[in-house]
């Protein structure tokens, strides 16, 4: 399998609606090869020193780890939270096919 950096992004957004916009901005970027949305996640955090508690949209985004500055730049610009969850994970292996694919649609 070739060596390539290939990760796979986490976001969270107020709604389906933000997060199309958002994975809109990215692929037209060339900064996700991939987005798929799952519309409704329940979410269960701490934030401002209470328990809280939402329904939102998760963005799961292939992509390569070079990108992911660029990504959170992109995502910061456009998200409604004041500080957006955006968390990368390594992809450790996966067909390769899939994973050249990724290498030929970002920039």
């Amino acid at each position: 399998m070739k060596q390539h950096n290939y990760i796979v992004v986490f976001i969270t957004a107020r709604d389906n609606e933000e997060a199309q916009k958002i994975a809109k901005s990215l692929l037209k970027r060339r900064q996700a090869a991939c987005v798929n949305i799952v519309p409704e996640v329940n979410s269960h955090f701490w934030w401002q020193d209470k328990l809280d508690s939402t329904q939102e949209s998760l963005l799961v985004i292939k992509t390569k780890d070079t990108l992911l500055p660029d990504i959170i730049k992109s995502v910061k610009k456009i998200h409604s939270y004041s500080v957006p969850e955006i968390i990368a994970i390594p992809i450790v292996g996966g067909n390769q096919e899939y994973l050249d694919w990724i290498d030929s649609e970002v920039t």
